[in-house]
């Protein structure tokens, strides 16, 4: 870890908010401690253990520090040079790409990469592998939201508006998100709303230490979340609160949109929730009592089999009621990773092109091809979403290239991904750590980390930030950006992979120009002088915190109505699976916990797995406090301590999935595809449990 002689302002490594801190010398010897930074608006200083305790990843001890080859001989991973390894990875690559063509190297890419390392793995697999087979952990995170946002207002962003309108509006529903524990330092956010004379609404199966704050908790069976949206709207129109104005001037598709939520009547609704009718209407009530009010949905109803339907009905439920592209007023997605939204602007999706083009669009294809300089009939078409990119692992896809996820933990049908990883016949992973999936690779390269690199990315208002770089790596560690570089002209593509930075933003920047997430007009020097500009920000614009104020992002200005229905998830209880497992986080681990399991004070406060369940649900089947329990379902067996709680209906038990081994919840989740997002149904499938 290299010496630091000046504090830094930049931001944490984990979730959306992206909240800032700076970065002090440490008392003695190098290294840096965590400082507030009160002065950035989104966190205002407060952060959370996981940002406190950031620091710990930047030891020798709990970091790869140099690359690493599988040994023919020996099977095991053992040190090599940069050189031998870039070599090794090129050699796989090139070998297969010759045997079986281009769309037979895959490459999966994360959420808490850089944009500009999200905007060059895009690059690099679509110019130097000439690849379709491209996508990121992010398509498990929010593509649900993004591709209702897409349909009805023809733009995602995560938030259209900044945080700091949350404690403004009058009531917020907040659907499937426990900010307590996923995003802390946000909850203030819900605080000052209640402190301000608002409501707020949580939806959410576990009475969680978020819905503890809520005015109206609504716990519905987990599966269900889109009745329960048509049965708040059958309710606004049956009780006249729409506003017709409203729909008639901005919106378009109303009448079928209609139709479709007044077939589920408050009655039928209750019986497939568990949500009681008092409660529905007690809903609808707070929710238009005032002038302005939000939804702000997360994991829970997106991680769905019908997730895009099911963050539809919640903005059909804002545009009837006038609460879109208004003041105060709107739909946002809580986004998860920490670029979770710029990662999936700028080319390492299956489908997109930098700028959120379109990979099926000739305008964009010609557009960034010429920024490229590479033909547009050159580019390959759109590839394998996620999952079935990784269903797809030693068959039809036979290497793999993989930076910033651990799929082995992260996921669904976990061992199943684990078999196909391990199937391959060239694996290569990029990583700070030595993952559960890194652990499976052929060559592993030791990569720097955030406090080592400088970047921008994209929190979950459309803000883009600079974290900026603090430490010298220590030696025997490159950056992403590097290893394309050094991939690339390996592979015959000699320009157009630098290792600065800034000079890939500045291309990125062109590459975005006139898409719909624009860029052109934002650089390094604005984005620390302004604290983050929004997007889009055009050559010259002054950037937008608030979209759809004016218009909808669609030809006509008009927000879209979609017709939706209620629907079954893919699995229902049955008399082999008689109960449903939900999984989530808690607040002292993060995502697949490759990087949190490995700091001491982390592991302290939450060391493992474990399966909460209600003392009904308990007594009947004769689980004790701790006592380990057995999870089955279709897939896979999972083993954790009981923990007993009535803050979950009893015909529900939950999971964290931050933990690989006899504890993976993940062996147990349905990789069952949204028809229009291919987000796999994480949050719901059936099971059966006993004590272990």
């Amino acid at each position: 870890m290299g010496r630091m002689h000046s504090p830094t302002a930049t931001h944490c490594p984990y979730c959306a908010l992206q909240c800032g801190m700076n970065l002090r010398p440490a008392a003695a010897g190098p290294g840096v401690t965590v400082a507030e930074r009160p002065d950035f608006p989104v966190n205002r200083g407060a952060l959370c253990g996981k940002g406190r305790t950031a620091p710990a990843l930047l030891s020798s001890r709990v970091r790869l520090t140099e690359p690493l080859i599988r040994a023919h001989a020996t099977g095991q991973l053992e040190p090599a040079t940069w050189e031998e390894a870039l070599d090794a990875i090129a050699e796989g690559l090139t070998l297969t790409r010759r045997s079986h063509g281009p769309d037979a190297v895959g490459v999966f890419g994360g959420g808490g990469l850089t944009n500009e390392k999200a905007y060059a793995l895009g690059k690099f697999a679509r110019v130097a592998l000439g690849t379709s087979q491209i996508d990121y952990n992010g398509r498990f995170c929010m593509s649900s939201a993004a591709a209702a946002h897409q349909r009805a207002f023809g733009l995602d962003r995560g938030l259209p508006f900044p945080l700091a309108d949350v404690p403004r509006t009058g009531c917020v529903i907040l659907v499937g998100s426990n900010l307590a524990e996923t995003m802390p330092p946000a909850l203030r956010y819900l605080t000052e709303l209640k402190e301000n004379g608002g409501t707020l609404i949580v939806v959410d199966p576990r009475r969680t230490k978020t819905a503890e704050q809520a005015d109206l908790h609504l716990a519905p069976r987990p599966g269900t979340d889109l009745a329960l949206a048509l049965g708040l709207l059958h309710l606004v129109v049956a009780e006249g609160r729409t506003d017709e104005e409203f729909i008639a001037a901005r919106t378009a598709g109303w009448p079928e949109a209609r139709a479709a939520a007044m077939a589920h009547w408050p009655e039928l609704v209750e019986r497939i929730t568990g949500v009681p009718v008092p409660k529905l209407r007690e809903a609808v009530r707070m929710f238009c009592a005032p002038e302005a009010a939000m939804v702000l949905t997360a994991r829970g109803p997106e991680q769905q089999s019908k997730g895009t339907d099911t963050v539809g009905a919640w903005i059909n439920l804002c545009l009837a009621t006038g609460r879109a592209g208004r003041p105060l007023s709107g739909y946002g997605c809580l986004t998860g990773q920490g670029n979770g939204q710029g990662g999936r602007e700028h080319g390492q999706k299956a489908d997109q092109l930098p700028g959120y083009r379109k990979l099926t669009d000739p305008a964009a294809r010609a557009h960034v091809a010429g920024v490229w300089g590479v033909d547009p009939d050159s580019l390959p078409g759109p590839g394998r979403s996620a999952y079935e990119l990784l269903d797809a692992l030693g068959g039809e896809v036979k290497a793999l290239l993989l930076m910033g996820s651990n799929p082995v933990v992260s996921a669904p049908r976990a061992a199943h991904v684990e078999e196909r990883l391990r199937s391959l016949d060239f694996l290569a992973v990029a990583d700070v750590v030595l993952s559960e999936t890194a652990a499976l690779a052929d060559v592993v390269l030791p990569v720097t980390q955030w406090a080592e690199e400088t970047g921008t990315t994209t929190n979950l208002e459309g803000r883009v930030l600079l974290r900026r770089q603090a430490l010298t790596p220590p030696p025997g560690v490159r950056s992403d950006l590097s290893v394309l570089h050094g991939l690339a002209s390996r592979l015959g593509v000699a320009k157009g992979f630098p290792e600065d930075p800034e000079e890939v933003f500045e291309e990125l920047r062109r590459a975005s120009a006139g898409g719909p997430a624009d860029y052109s007009g934002i650089d390094y020097a604005r984005i620390a002088e302004e604290d983050g500009v929004f997007w889009p920000c055009p050559e010259g614009g002054t950037g937008t915190p608030r979209l759809f104020l004016d218009r909808f992002a669609t030809e006509d200005g008009r927000a879209r109505f979609v017709p939706v229905a209620h629907r079954d998830a893919d699995e229902v209880p049955d008399a082999e699976y008689p109960l449903l497992l939900t999984t989530g986080r808690v607040v002292a681990q993060y995502q697949s916990g490759a990087q949190t399991r490995r700091v001491e004070e982390l592991n302290a406060a939450a060391p493992g797995a474990f399966v909460e369940l209600h003392p009904r649900l308990a007594e009947r089947i004769g689980a004790v406090e701790g006592g380990p329990l057995e999870v089955v379902s279709r897939r896979g067996r999972a083993v954790a301590p009981a923990r007993i709680t009535d803050a979950i209906r009893a015909d529900t038990v939950f999971m964290p999935f931050h933990w690989p081994g006899e504890g993976r919840a993940n062996s147990l989740t349905n990789p069952a595809l949204d028809p229009v997002s291919r987000m796999p149904e994480f949050k719901v499938c059936a099971v059966r449990v006993r004590p272990a």
